[in-house]
């Protein structure tokens, strides 16, 4: 049967809530796309709802979020708004009878993450996190090349990521407004919540299989920053993998974007490929190396001409949510991807409190790493 499209019309209407700091980087593949227009912002200071819709052609400008979605002509809304507020603002979109996609992490709660879900599937609307690395060329061609069979069997899996300091325009127009809540009891805290959560999507994601169990040493640096060494066991007890996270406010990075960089490595029983880079431009590398070794010998491949700028994950991302809704076919990431997403994030850090392995699929409600509890 071929699937049919999810919204009345040949165009998707989409309504923006929240038009903080990453608002311009979600909200430009939507107005990339030939069928989707963004009508209507909203976002609870009024100068800065006035300037996005003036940025991005909207019409209509709200600060409070009912008048937003008590707009019939809407088919969707992208949720931007900080990541305490995602349940409620999901919910009444939702029932609202709007399609959300809605910012990474989905909640603050395992409990949250799943009620989200369920009220999706009970409306029968698309409800799917935005994953900007799910959609980075690079990472999608590495998953490709694997499907391929390109390394053999999957091995190990380890992903790295370098935070140190840029100067770059990006970072340096961010507003303080948009951090006060990230380091507060409003959440869970830190880097590994609020950033590692791409990489815990692609530790999944790229494996196609659940982790099992997490070992995990964290530490924490300068309020936000959490350097960290895990462990991960699949399913298959022929896979490992581990996520490092280093931090080194001395040393500057060649970014467009934040001072941080990527770095994954899948290993196979017959070659082993790298991303490497993401976020920053760390290395003079090709974003994307192949290594094969046989009898005959070893063959490298470099992937130089991919799109490597992290800005066309999140442009590819919003460019896929509004063709799911236009197609009828599902669309990335989903509820129930992302409720594993954050019980890995809060299985690493309950490893770190307790040294002990945790099996992240036992994790409920959301775990706070030692040394926050009275921020």
């Amino acid at each position: 049967m071929t699937p049919m499209s999810l919204i009345r019309g040949d165009r998707v209407r989409l309504g923006v809530v929240g038009a903080g700091n990453i608002a311009a980087m979600n909200v430009a593949g939507y107005l990339d796309h030939d069928c989707c227009d963004v009508v209507a912002v909203c976002d609870p200071v009024e100068d800065r709802a006035r300037a996005a819709a003036a940025a991005w052609g909207a019409t209509a400008v709200h600060t409070d979020l009912a008048a937003l979605l008590a707009d019939d002509s809407l088919d969707a809304v992208e949720i931007l708004t900080p990541t305490h507020l995602h349940h409620d603002h999901v919910l009444a979109a939702l029932a609202a009878g709007k399609h959300v996609s809605v910012q990474k992490p989905i909640a603050n709660t395992v409990e949250e993450a799943r009620a989200m879900g369920a009220a999706a599937d009970r409306a029968g609307l698309v409800l799917r996190v935005s994953e900007c690395f799910r959609h980075y060329p690079p990472i999608e061609k590495a998953k490709a090349l694997m499907a391929e069979g390109a390394i053999g069997k999957l091995s190990n899996i380890r992903i790295r990521t370098i935070v140190g300091q840029t100067d770059s325009a990006f970072q340096a127009n961010l507003t303080a407004d948009g951090y006060v809540w990230r380091l507060n009891a409003l959440s869970p805290r830190g880097h590994l919540f609020d950033d590692m959560v791409h990489k815990y999507a692609m530790a999944l994601w790229l494996a196609g299989q659940d982790i099992v169990s997490v070992q995990a040493i964290v530490r924490r640096r300068d309020l936000f920053f959490e350097p960290c060494a895990a462990i991960f066991e699949y399913e298959d007890p022929a896979l490992l993998g581990s996520m490092e996270v280093s931090y080194a406010p001395k040393m500057w990075l060649r970014s467009r974007y934040y001072g941080a960089d990527e770095f994954i490595e899948i290993q196979g029983d017959e070659g082993f490929l790298q991303v490497t880079r993401a976020t920053g431009e760390l290395l003079d590398h090709p974003p994307l190396v192949l290594y094969r070794g046989d009898e005959t010998g070893p063959t490298t491949v470099g992937f130089t001409g991919l799109d490597a700028d992290w800005a066309t994950g999140f442009r590819r991302s919003s460019a896929h949510f509004v063709d799911a809704l236009l197609e009828g076919t599902p669309a990335a990431m989903t509820a129930d991807e992302s409720v594993k997403v954050l019980q890995l994030c809060f299985a690493v850090y309950e490893a770190g409190n307790t040294s002990r392995p945790v099996d992240p699929r036992t994790i409920t409600g959301s775990v706070t790493p030692t040394g926050w509890a009275n921020w």
